[in-house]
């Protein structure tokens, strides 16, 4: 107990919406190393700029990245943008941070959950260890 899991040679991205989203974004990143994987961390690339999503996910097909990590608050949108523009799962991770109505993250949250994009699977707010635990989890049995 203690150590980091063996790596096993899968690049996952971990991708923030803004600024204030960066300590969960850390969070899932962090926990990616440890659990034997390589982080890939695109942060502040959120939709208000949509080129930046687009930068981002130009950043995964180069790197051939096998899942991404989608941390926002607010309106909580990025993580389906993310799933329109590549082909690889995507775990989202709504944040309790941010302005306006965000309700601790609930807005966030129920956007996610409501996503009508494929391939995207939604943790608990601000829960980046349960995003890169998922991910391990997916990764070891491809």
């Amino acid at each position: 107990a203690g150590k980091p899991l063996e790596r096993i040679g899968a690049c996952v991205a971990i991708v923030s919406a803004g600024s204030s989203d960066h300590r969960v974004a850390e969070e899932a990143a962090l926990c990616i190393d440890y659990l034997g994987l390589e982080a890939l961390r695109l942060y502040d690339r959120g939709v208000a700029g949509i080129h930046r999503a687009k930068n981002a996910a130009r950043e995964c097909e180069r790197k051939g990245v096998r899942a991404a990590i989608a941390v926002a608050g607010m309106e909580g949108t990025l993580p389906s943008v993310l799933a329109g523009l590549l082909k690889i799962p995507i775990v989202a991770v709504p944040t309790s941070v941010g302005y306006g109505t965000g309700l601790g993250g609930l807005t966030a949250m129920s956007t996610m959950l409501n996503s009508c994009s494929p391939g995207i699977l939604v943790v608990n707010i601000d829960n980046g260890f349960g995003a890169a635990a998922a991910i391990r989890k997916f990764l070891s049995q491809s």
